[in-house]
């Protein structure tokens, strides 16, 4: 396999991980770093990697064959279009943007050009998400009738010394939430329209710290969300998948799937069913345990990437698929703070 020469823009926390995995992936050359903070330049240094203050400048100097764009939300527009603009492919880190109207120009850049973006909802590469969806698919649940899901966990004081933290846009909502809103479509299906009640009453910050969120699918499914960054539990993708970088594994459940002829629990991965037709609540049911294959989550979205530059696969989540969710997430906030319904067809329009 021919190794093929990556570039990070944007050395924060995610930023540096994604060098990390690209220096240690045998299929990968990290060819520069771009970033504006001193910081960025010392570290850069440390892993004897091209260093530039200007990411235009490391695109036309390194020429790489892909690119992961990594700086803050609102930038993601100017540095993804930079790299449609010169042809190189690049995986754009969630959420593609911070509106939809500056996601619909990256998705419109990236049709016109014909160059391919993949938005790191890195959740689609673990293993239980995609086999969660692979059960559904192949009916194991029969038709599926209701999600359940949760996110609780407790965020540090000290997470909240940064001020942007403590005001509108800060909280679990536009933070966390667009995971698992792309979780729901990706296994589920398009989201038709929103419900949600929030909380400060913890912090009294000018910012929700818990969320009850009710969602309606096109097809019919019916679903309910609970989170909150105030509650000491295990009951994060988080926390029990095993997948994610920073946080202890404790074996669990985040997701709930319910249909006609069984449910299962994510991602614990049991699949409960009745052992024949003709059975009911008063009759036991049997419990199976769906194996996972053992990859690792960020390991497998970077094989995807290189699979995407080269030309062999499409992304599994594309820029237009990324504004949806971005769109989804945005049209929870509005229900809450507007305490109504809100349709995805109203955030598009």
């Amino acid at each position: 396999m021919a190794m093929l020469r990556l570039a990070v823009i944007g050395a924060g926390l995610i930023g540096r991980e994604h060098c990390t995995l690209i220096r240690e992936h045998p299929g990968a050359e990290l060819v520069g770093l771009a970033d504006v903070s001193e910081d960025a330049a010392s570290y850069a240094q440390g892993i004897r990697v091209p260093y530039y203050a200007d990411y235009q400048q490391l695109l036309d100097d390194t020429k790489p064959d892909g690119v992961i764009v990594a700086v803050p939300n609102q930038l993601h527009v100017a540095a993804g279009g930079a790299c449609l603009s010169r042809g190189i492919p690049c995986l754009v880190e969630k959420p593609i943007a911070d509106t939809v109207p500056a996601a619909r120009e990256l998705v419109e850049a990236a049709e016109t050009a014909g160059v391919p973006i993949l938005v790191g909802h890195h959740r689609r590469h673990s293993p239980d998400i995609r086999e969660a969806r692979r059960i559904i698919e192949a009916g194991a649940l029969g038709n599926l009738v209701a999600v359940n899901g949760m996110w609780m966990l407790d965020k540090p004081d000290n997470y909240f010394e940064a001020e942007w933290r403590r005001s509108p846009g800060g909280g679990p909502l536009l933070i966390n939430l667009i995971h698992e809103i792309d979780c729901l479509r990706f296994i589920v299906g398009e989201i038709d329209s929103v419900r949600a009640f929030t909380s400060n009453a913890v912090r009294g910050f000018g910012v929700e710290d818990t969320a009850t969120i009710a969602l309606r699918f096109e097809n019919g499914v019916l679903g309910s969300f609970l989170m909150s960054d105030a509650v000491a539990s295990p009951y994060s993708w988080e926390v029990t998948s095993g997948q994610a970088l920073y946080f202890p594994h404790q074996p669990g459940d985040c997701y709930f799937f319910g249909g006609r002829d069984g449910a299962l629990a994510v991602p614990s991965m049991n699949l409960w069913r009745h052992d024949g037709a003709g059975k009911n609540w008063q009759d036991p049911l049997l419990r199976q345990h769906m194996p996972l294959d053992g990859s690792r989550t960020y390991r497998n979205q970077l094989d995807h990437f290189l699979a995407v530059v080269s030309g062999d696969v499409i992304p599994v989540v594309t820029a237009r698929d990324g504004m949806m969710t971005l769109a989804a997430t945005l049209a929870v906030e509005t229900a809450a703070r507007e305490d109504r319904t809100v349709t995805l067809a109203e955030m598009l329009s």
